[in-house]
């Protein structure tokens, strides 16, 4: 088991960039995959980003060349860096953790943070 804590939300302006956190809080995601997604208002929860154990990424077509995910294993964190912020980006972020893969189905994530609010202004 595994406990994901997102923490880094907060508001910032249109081409603004913002740092997200994922720290586990319960054990180490060494041996784990780490997933994030976001809630947007009105739509469903959608993949965002995803990093395996060995340090290598997926993007949803939506975010890539603004958005990189990293690990810091001896921190056991996973970072979001969010560059080039749109209004669009608006939505609940979360940290979602398997031991299998990179999956982008929000069902496939065994354990959940509970979301760190990001608001990006027009």
């Amino acid at each position: 088991q595994v406990q994901p804590v997102e923490s880094g939300g907060g508001l910032v302006q249109a081409g603004g960039s913002l740092t997200l956190s994922c720290t586990a809080s319960g054990g180490t995601f060494r041996t784990y995959v780490v997933n994030w997604f976001r809630l947007a208002p009105g739509k469903e929860r959608g993949f965002v980003a995803g990093i395996r154990w060995t340090g290598n990424t997926n993007y949803a077509d939506s975010v890539k060349g603004r958005f990189t995910i990293s690990r810091n294993n001896d921190e056991n964190t996973v970072y979001l860096q969010m560059n080039s912020l749109k209004p669009t980006d608006t939505a609940v972020y979360y940290c979602g953790c398997n031991p299998r893969g990179i999956i982008t189905d929000p069902r496939g994530q065994d354990w959940w943070g509970q979301g760190t609010q990001v608001t990006v202004s027009s």
